[in-house]
């Protein structure tokens, strides 16, 4: 990062954005096949260098508009140079239930001799038994398993790097992620803000090994205001601890848990909305009458009082303290809309008030943004989107200027 002085702070959903983690797709999308994709959580094999041609395509459209542009490699490298990383990233590696004792010992001193490089690939990329230190003696375990199974999985899904964490003010929450293939990511990202440099001294407002909860959920509305999906991937429970964990520290003082269908189409809430200006949002029309929130707020004693459900848009409108939410629907027609929503239309990335990125095929979706006074930064996603992720689920912020 070029600012590694100022502290991160995120409040809101479309202040100016100024610093944000994104992972270029990396040798872990070359592990993906018809035979594992769908564990790994990917609809289609993507063309691996095509999506990185349009994820840099992403982050100099980022870079263009004055947003400093972190990619996560760099990062586990640059904190891998911390010996106590180092020996965390080896344990997070190395799984002795999978490998059994001997094979576990035998990977665990090869990755303890490795640079930070080596181990951040593995940490990301994985390692095949054929790709295994060769070892003394016979191993049941690698005899019986493939040549190209995995000893170490890969993390094809780190390109989603705002499920992974979220920042609240300045706060980050490391989140607990539901799915198997996705576990390990959080000791990714746990790596990161413990040991980089420029996040050493932040503080945290949610723990990885804590009731599930994933970044894809959490919507900073308005400063102090959250709303929290609750489905797939995020449970009550993990929207009840996160609550209490920001009511506990000051940096909130409502949350709204969102019921949400459990789908894959809609596997997150920024799968149905995400916010394009201050008191905005883009929103697939079926969810805009169905979609209600239980409102949360902090008793004064350590509690948490929970009202509701009422509707989506008026309980947000209310701990906003805003007239109104504004809707721009996603498409024109209710087939257009469900194509559009499952092609991630409402999975904008908001840059300041009323200017975000989305995919440059939800032609529709875009022309209503358009005309409602939303500038739409287009960018290609054909091979990005396989993994069902659009340029919101592909960023993290870290630092936002405060809504003015």
């Amino acid at each position: 990062m070029n600012d590694e002085t100022t502290p991160p702070r995120v409040d809101s959903e479309v202040g100016p954005l100024r610093a944000v983690l994104l992972h270029r797709p990396g040798n872990e999308l070359k592990r993906l096949t018809p035979r594992n994709n769908d564990q790994l959580l990917f609809d289609s094999i993507p063309w691996v260098d095509r999506a990185q041609a349009e994820h840099d395509a992403f982050a100099e459209v980022l870079r263009s508009r004055g947003v400093d542009v972190l990619l996560l490699a760099d990062a586990l490298r640059t904190a891998l140079e911390d010996d106590r990383a180092h020996a965390a990233g080896v344990h997070a590696a190395v799984d002795d239930r999978r490998l059994g004792g001997d094979l576990a010992d035998s990977l665990r001193s090869h990755l303890s001799s490795a640079d930070a490089a080596g181990l951040a690939e593995v940490l990301m990329a994985g390692m095949t038994f054929e790709e295994l230190p060769s070892a003394e003696g016979a191993s049941l375990v690698r005899m019986m398993n493939h040549p190209h199974d995995f000893a170490v999985d890969p993390l094809p899904n780190l390109l989603f790097t705002r499920d992974s964490s979220a920042w609240i003010a300045d706060r980050v929450a490391v989140s607990s992620l539901t799915m198997p293939a996705r576990r390990r990511e959080t000791a990714v990202l746990d790596l990161i803000y413990a040991y980089h440099p420029h996040f050493r001294h932040a503080a945290r407002a949610y723990g990885a090994h804590s009731a599930p909860i994933e970044g894809g959920d959490v919507m900073l509305l308005a400063p102090g205001v959250l709303a929290i999906g609750v489905g797939e991937r995020t449970t009550a429970a993990g929207a009840e601890s996160l609550a209490r964990s920001v009511f506990a520290d000051g940096i909130a003082h409502t949350v709204l848990a969102v019921p949400i269908e459990q789908s894959r189409a809609t596997m997150h809430l920024d799968t149905v909305c995400t916010m394009v200006d201050a008191d905005a949002v883009v929103m697939y029309p079926l969810a805009r009458d169905s979609l209600t929130a239980f409102t949360l707020r902090p008793t004064g004693d350590g509690g948490v009082k929970v009202a509701g459900p009422a509707p989506f848009l008026v309980a947000a409108a209310e701990a906003m303290e805003i007239d109104r939410l504004r809707v721009i629907d996603t498409g024109l027609d209710p087939v257009t809309a469900e194509r559009e929503q499952w092609d991630d239309g409402n999975n904008t990335l908001a840059l300041a008030p009323g200017v975000v990125v989305g995919y440059e095929r939800n032609v529709e979706t875009n022309e209503r943004l358009e005309a409602a006074g939303i500038e739409v930064l287009p960018i290609a996603g054909s091979e990005l989107g396989s993994g069902r992720g659009g340029p919101r689920c592909m960023s993290c912020p870290i630092r936002r200027e405060p809504l003015r």
